[in-house]
């Protein structure tokens, strides 16, 4: 993505978008790619605020910033133009520079995003890549230790790639991941995870000094790379049956089991660690029972 330059800044302005700068790093943890993003769209909107008094910001001014920023984008890079400037706004206003909480005026970019269904497998071919895995062989069982860790727990590519051994925390049955923005969180082990996970460690991982938990099966026993891991997930579809997919099909897939298992909203949120409660919320689309409670009753009666 990328935003128009900026013109020079004042030094109040400027060390503002180094406070903001620093917010995103430290309170949100956020990614450095992110961070350098957001920050560059911070430093073209306040430029074209100039020497304006930023507590009489207005709503017009806002949408006027995203109409201009905006022309001949498409509409992914103008959706992520709209998503930094309400960080944008956010911020000026949890830190008393605004009055008012203007990043609910930034209009929403028309496009696919947020009005499909989150893409996911039908749970009986979840269960046909669980049980198809070759046990028989070393690369078989890390393979099938993978897939059971993405669609039980629904974990990214980059967290299977960085799990390291001492991330298995056996005596508490947790998993330590290393997820987005260099946060690490804990996650209870299922048993399933758990066979699967010791079935490889003692059958299957060749001995070496690497201590990511997923070595290469072929060539020097060094850790795997985000391609290595699709290609596991891509031989188990096809040893399944089942259309082949990629493994954040089986993050989707996990948080739709949860969802029709009788997890909240929340929990779902708290074991795929997405932050953004708009995110996770479109995973309620593909389950109308877990929208029932949400639903207000018909003022007219039954029809």
């Amino acid at each position: 993505m990328s935003v128009q330059p900026a013109t020079r800044l004042t030094d109040s302005l400027a060390a503002l978008v180094e406070e903001y700068r620093r917010w995103l790093a430290v309170e949100r943890s956020l990614a450095s790619v992110t961070v350098n993003y957001r920050a560059g769209v911070a430093r073209r909107f306040l430029s074209e605020c100039g020497d304006k008094d930023l507590k009489s910001l207005s709503v017009g001014e806002v949408v006027g910033f995203v109409v201009d920023q905006s022309s001949g984008l498409a509409v992914k890079t103008t959706k992520g133009l709209a998503t930094a400037l309400r960080s944008v706004l956010d911020y000026l206003y949890l830190s008393g520079v605004t009055d008012r909480q203007l990043a609910l005026g930034v209009p929403a970019p028309s496009g696919p995003h947020g009005t499909s269904l989150p893409r996911w497998i039908p749970a009986a071919e979840v269960k046909a890549l669980l049980a198809c895995g070759d046990r028989a062989t070393a690369r078989g069982r890390r393979d099938h230790a993978i897939v059971v860790l993405l669609a039980r727990l629904g974990l990214r590519v980059g967290e299977v790639v960085g799990l390291r051994l001492e991330d298995l925390d056996w005596s508490a049955g947790e998993i330590v991941v290393r997820g987005k923005g260099s946060r690490t969180e804990r996650l209870p082990m299922p048993v399933d995870v758990g066979k699967a996970l010791v079935v490889y460690l003692r059958r299957g991982r060749p001995v070496t000094t690497c201590r990511s938990v997923f070595v290469r099966a072929s060539g020097p026993p060094l850790e795997m790379s985000a391609k290595d891991v699709r290609d596991v997930v891509r031989r188990a579809c096809t040893r399944a049956g089942i259309m082949v997919v990629g493994p954040h099909r089986l993050r989707h897939s996990a948080a739709t089991a949860m969802l029709r298992a009788g997890a909240s909203l929340e929990e779902v949120g708290q074991v795929l660690r997405d932050r953004d409660a708009q995110v996770v919320a479109l995973y309620a689309k593909v389950d109308f029972v877990a929208l029932r409670p949400l639903a207000l009753p018909w003022p007219g009666g039954a029809a």
